[in-house]
């Protein structure tokens, strides 16, 4: 029988590593003076990190969640993610545009939860 961890700890799992993944992804571009090959191993050694949060996420979410949910849930925090990491880290600024996308795919996932209709 699942518990209340098997439900959240996939979630934490995930957000903690979207944290890795968007570092990994976006946090050299604060140093673009970086050689690129650089960059490259740091953000490899980086994502190396967020795939031991990543797999095991997925693997006990898979217990409780079907993997269009995992996935579903993967991309929302993947989005909250990115909007902390571009305002606070980048210094880039969230408009109206990104609010309606955000709620548009925000949409989107919540019919993959509710469904099937």
């Amino acid at each position: 029988m699942p518990t209340t961890l098997s439900y959240i700890a996939p979630v934490i799992l995930l957000a903690l590593s979207n944290v890795f993944m968007t570092f990994a992804w976006y946090g050299h571009l604060k140093f673009d003076q970086k050689p690129l090959w650089i960059v490259v191993m740091i953000s490899w050694g980086i994502a190396f990190f967020e795939y031991w949060l990543a797999v095991p996420a997925n693997r006990m979410g898979h217990q409780v969640y079907s993997a269009a949910e995992l996935k579903t849930m993967q991309e929302v925090i993947t989005l909250v993610v990115f909007a902390v990491f571009s305002v606070t880290w980048l210094g880039e600024k969230l408009t109206l545009n990104h609010g309606v996308g955000f709620m548009l795919i925000a949409a989107g996932a919540w019919f993959i939860f509710r469904g099937p209709f």
